[in-house]
């Protein structure tokens, strides 16, 4: 039987840990049990009280001798059989509780109570190096500097005698010299970190070497567990994360349930709040690891307040718990059995601290409001994590090439919209061609893109009127979007591609109020957006062409749009029209070279570069000869 020896100073969550991969695991994992059930000693220890014996009553050698006949007791058990045996605390704990134990009772150094410890061992010496020697020996440290370390384990305490905390300090020193010389296999500094995070950890380091330990726990998980009284809105919001934001939805209920069974449980609400989490977890470790296509998922619905401390102890930043708060009266008019069947319900879910998971979510989401409502907030929280925050930096205006009177034009909207001491904006940005330094006169559109509020907008096209002149028959589009909409993710998908390009850096705008955060997209989920502006792009070359005598600027325009969606797909990143048409002119048999160049100026060039464009477009679709 393979051995697993999880070692640590007290509070680094050894017996945790060993709980969670011992559930995980089932029957192929062995808990070792306590070391005071294999020496018959302890009992009489125990009656006089530990804390006396250990550090005043009982003589040092007596201290050493039990505890090494525990642990060697223990390690012959652990002999033979199959599966994977769970020890807490491996045999260089022995050597390290000793240490601090005659640091503490002789007031020793580290270095002369390592030797004395030696000297009291030595009986037992080569018993000990053969049960080391049939350990795998894992130490977890609370920090990777001892006087820290056993700072945080004190902390961890109600309360504690100096002898206890003399005895920590001494503890980790002698942990830290036995990391220093070789004696355990991995060292894991868990550094406060969730358990969920550190059994991911022990297991990563586990697993080359047994396959009865998986290789993972819960990476790269979101969970985002929903909570709130009856009819609040829950299972609403469950749903619309699943269909627009591809969570799976897990119950609670059902998962608690299954774990109970498999652990042979009757009544899992018979026990404790911490087991029904570790319960819990269990079901969800599993889950994962069959759906390790999944990477974020609701859990319906938390209903315990101590169940959801606990989960949020173990699961950490990988856990979002959203409490969604809605007034009695609309709950008690959404029950589809009446009201009082609500108030029941209600009755049940606040004596087990329902109403007060609000004082620990890390959202509280309003749901009082229409259902449009209730989405763009939801939208809000997943996107604040899928979409992290950028700070821009700014480029002056005069960094972009335009010609004298565009830049005359920018710099006076600028004044009248930054002005101190309350900018009616958040940040302007010039985008498209003369944002890269390829503005064309004659041919080109002035785009800017504007984060303000929405009821700035007034005092915003007062501006424009004001500097309206500069523009001459400049073309400009304009876009206001308010911060708002940003982090919703209420935007189009050729904004949500600024938007991108402003997170990146690959964009910088002009001007940006100081300590703004962007959200900025990843480019996959721009990629994945830019689909509606394929679909966008695809009807509007037709209803050009069905014209007969199309829009020549408008045309060449939107089929360069469609040309950038399509190498999108294969990976190509082409922000040119000219390029972009260039690109798949140049890879698609019987077109001519030269077809692009000619469309800016050619009408009937540019229908046929826009028909070329329009069928690679259809070619992507499924034909009436394919079948399901």
């Amino acid at each position: 039987m393979a051995t697993l020896a999880l070692s640590g100073a007290d509070n680094t969550g050894k017996t945790k840990q060993i709980g969670v991969l011992a559930r995980r695991i089932g029957s192929d994992g062995v808990p070792a049990g306590a070391l005071d059930a294999y020496d018959p000693r302890w009992e009489g220890i125990k009656s006089l009280g530990m804390g006396d014996w250990w550090f005043k009553t009982g003589r040092v050698e007596e201290v050493a001798d039990v505890l090494a006949a525990s642990y060697l007791q223990r390690s012959r058990r652990s002999e033979g059989g199959s599966g994977l045996r769970l020890m807490d605390r491996g045999i260089p704990m022995l050597e390290a509780s000793v240490a601090a134990t005659v640091a503490v009772r002789e007031k020793l150094s580290p270095e002369r109570a390592a030797e004395r410890t030696r000297s009291l061992l030595e009986p037992y010496a080569q018993d000990l190096r053969a049960a080391e020697d049939r350990e795998h020996g894992i130490v977890l440290l609370h920090h990777n500097d001892p006087v820290v370390g056993s700072a945080r384990a004190l902390t961890r305490e109600m309360s504690f005698t100096a002898d206890y905390a003399h005895y920590q300090r001494h503890l980790h020193h002698q942990i830290h010299r036995l990391v220093d010389e070789g004696r355990f296999a991995d060292a894991i500094v868990t550094d406060g970190r969730p358990v969920v995070a550190v059994q991911d950890d022990i297991r990563r380091r586990l697993h080359p070497h047994t396959p009865l330990v998986p290789p993972r726990c819960l990476p790269g998980l979101r969970v985002l567990a929903l909570g709130g009284l009856s009819e609040s809105g829950k299972s609403t919001a469950g749903e619309y994360l699943r269909t627009h934001h591809r969570h799976a939805r897990l119950k609670i209920g059902y998962l608690i349930e299954e774990a109970a069974a498999r652990a042979r449980i009757d009544d899992p609400y018979g026990l404790t709040p911490v087991v029904r989490a570790e319960l819990l977890l269990d079901s969800l470790d599993r889950y994962a690891a069959a759906h390790h296509f999944v990477d974020r998922l609701t859990l319906e619905s938390l209903h315990e307040l101590e169940v959801t401390r606990e989960l949020r102890r173990m699961l950490g930043d990988q856990l979002a718990v959203i409490y969604i708060r809605t007034a009695a009266d609309l709950r008690a008019r959404r029950g589809t059995a009446g009201p009082h069947d609500v108030e029941f319900r209600d009755t049940t879910k606040v004596a087990r601290g329902a109403d007060r998971i609000s004082d620990i979510a890390h959202a509280v989401i309003d749901n009082n409001g229409s259902q449009l409502a209730l989405q763009r907030r939801l939208d809000r929280l997943v996107l604040d994590v899928a979409w992290p925050a950028a700070v821009p930096a700014t480029t002056p205006v005069n960094t972009l090439g335009l010609p004298i009177p565009l830049e005359a034009f920018l710099t006076g909207l600028l004044q009248r919209t930054t002005a101190s001491p309350e900018p009616m904006i958040d940040l302007l940005a010039v985008t498209g061609s003369g944002a890269r330094g390829k503005y064309q006169h004659g041919w080109s559109d002035l785009d800017i893109l504007v984060i303000a509020e929405a009821d700035r907008t007034l005092e915003l096209a007062q501006a424009l009127h004001e500097v309206q002149s500069d523009l001459g028959k400049v073309k400009l589009g304009l876009t206001a979007l308010s911060q708002a909409e940003c982090r919703a993710g209420a935007v189009t998908s050729r904004l949500l591609h600024v938007l991108t390009l402003l997170g990146n850096g690959t964009l910088l705008p002009l001007w940006a109020r100081s300590g703004l955060t962007l959200c900025a997209p990843p480019l996959a989920d721009d990629v994945a957006a830019s689909l509606e502006a394929g679909v966008q792009s695809a009807v509007e070359i037709r209803r050009q062409l069905l014209k007969g005598a199309p829009d020549l600027r408008a045309l060449f325009k939107v089929t360069a749009l469609l040309a950038k969606v399509l190498l999108r797909f294969e990976g190509i990143e082409e922000a040119s029209d000219n390029e972009a048409l260039s690109l798949l002119v140049h890879s698609t048999p019987g077109l001519q070279k030269g077809l692009v160049r000619r469309a800016r100026t050619d009408r009937e060039t540019a229908c046929t570069l826009a028909e070329s464009i329009l069928a690679l477009w259809m070619a992507t679709m499924p034909t009436s000869e394919e079948t399901v």
